[in-house]
């Protein structure tokens, strides 16, 4: 036999019961994530998302990323103005090892699922097969956690697990069209206006 000190062990109770109710779920991944992909594979992380209240396909997920960038096609078809930019003076170095200087920042909503943030994207006018790249600090924002071997992002949301499936077949069509391109020489990409 003990004794219990401290709180009224009806008072604990109540407490274990409100933590219950706010946990965060666990986001992992499974064997059963792997379903629907081709495995083995190397495919980038390529996915479908809504910005700017517009369902954009060709979406990268790098986490290796610090920013999230937009290319200047996806501002053309988003029917953004140029006084929507803001001025955005830090350098960035593209996949190439290159210095991408002097461009434009916007802040847009993104969607996935009920999940929706507003986010600071850097419009860059340099060629790219993918419409966007979202980063670390969107990925930190919704709490989501990527994976490229079950081409997943899983998000906590309302109490469950969201997940945003990459498309292996996109992935692939964009390799095949950045190994069969030809090479572009540019040292650095300045400013221009972006219509």
């Amino acid at each position: 036999m003990f004794v219990v000190s401290g709180p009224n062990l009806e008072d604990r109770s109540q407490a274990r019961k409100k933590a219950k109710m706010v946990a965060v779920p666990t986001l992992g991944f499974s064997e059963e994530d792997k379903e629907g992909t081709l495995q083995p594979h190397d495919n980038a992380l390529v996915v479908t998302v809504r910005i700017g209240g517009y369902d954009v396909k060709r979406v990268l997920v790098d986490q290796g990323s610090g920013v999230e960038s937009m290319y200047s096609d996806l501002y053309k078809g988003l029917k953004l103005m140029p006084e929507d930019l803001e001025k955005y003076d830090s350098p960035l170095v593209g996949f190439d090892g290159r210095l991408v200087i002097r461009h434009r920042m916007i802040r847009l909503p993104m969607q996935v699922g009920d999940e929706e943030v507003q986010v600071n994207f850097i419009v860059v006018k340099a060629y790219s097969l993918y419409m966007a790249i979202i980063a670390r600090p969107w990925l930190h924002v919704i709490g989501a956690v990527s994976s490229t071997l079950h081409l997943k992002v899983k998000y906590p949301t309302q109490g469950r697990v969201g997940e945003l499936v990459g498309s292996q077949a996109m992935a692939r069509q964009c390799l095949v069209a950045v190994i069969t391109r030809p090479p572009v020489d540019q040292a650095v990409v300045e400013e221009e206006r972006i219509p």
